[in-house]
């Protein structure tokens, strides 16, 4: 079987994946995917999951429109891992952010504003996580030193249920901030040029 492998983190390379060349035409193409799935299909034992993602690269690459995204950016959305597609919706909005902002280009790092930013999404996320274990806990408490209760227990009820809201919003909480992590880990390898502008400045001088 064909070994799956990934242009980027979390993308599937459809190339890669049909070991074609990325200049490969229509008749290439379809000679690759049905050499492929010959051995990748369910029915002579292969993966399900893999032979899935065969025939969405196939699909890709025979369409002109899905192709040439993909050779301009490395990116499909139905070849992305889910936490690459909530990364990449991050950092749209944060690059809308930059470039509505009226300062000139190069006069500041948008890449390094991207990631304080998520940074400090981060840390707003867990001081959250903080506040609602230390109310999740006072609930608790309220919850052992109820002493004699009638067999119906409505306060009883209502607090269990008021501490299991709050333990399903730190798992919440707890999941943003493993996607605000990988968002930032998808800006891994950017760099930013900076306009020296006092340099430039006192080289006219």
């Amino acid at each position: 079987m064909r070994e799956v492998r990934k242009a980027g983190d979390g993308v599937i390379d459809p190339y890669v994946m049909l070991g074609i060349a990325r200049d490969a035409g229509g008749e290439v193409i379809r000679r690759a995917w049905r050499r492929a799935v010959k051995t990748a299909h369910p029915d002579s034992g292969g993966d399900a999951e893999n032979f899935g993602r065969l025939q969405t690269a196939y699909e890709l690459l025979q369409d002109p429109v899905r192709r040439k995204v993909y050779d301009d950016t490395g990116y499909d959305p139905q070849l992305a891992d889910p936490k690459d597609l909530e990364g990449a919706l991050m950092l749209e909005t944060l690059v809308n952010e930059f470039i509505l902002d009226e300062r000139e280009p190069g006069s500041f790092d948008p890449v390094a504003a991207m990631r304080r930013k998520l940074s400090d999404d981060i840390v707003k996320n867990r001081f959250h996580i903080l506040e609602l274990e230390r109310h999740r806990n006072r609930v608790r408490q309220h919850i052992d030193r109820l002493g004699r209760r009638p067999e119906t227990d409505v306060l009883g009820s209502m607090l269990r249920a008021r501490s299991q809201s709050i333990g399903e919003a730190i798992r919440k909480a707890e999941g943003q901030i493993d996607a605000i992590e990988h968002a930032y880990k998808m800006l891994e390898g950017y760099s930013y040029e900076l306009e020296l502008i006092e340099a430039r400045g006192e080289a006219a001088e």
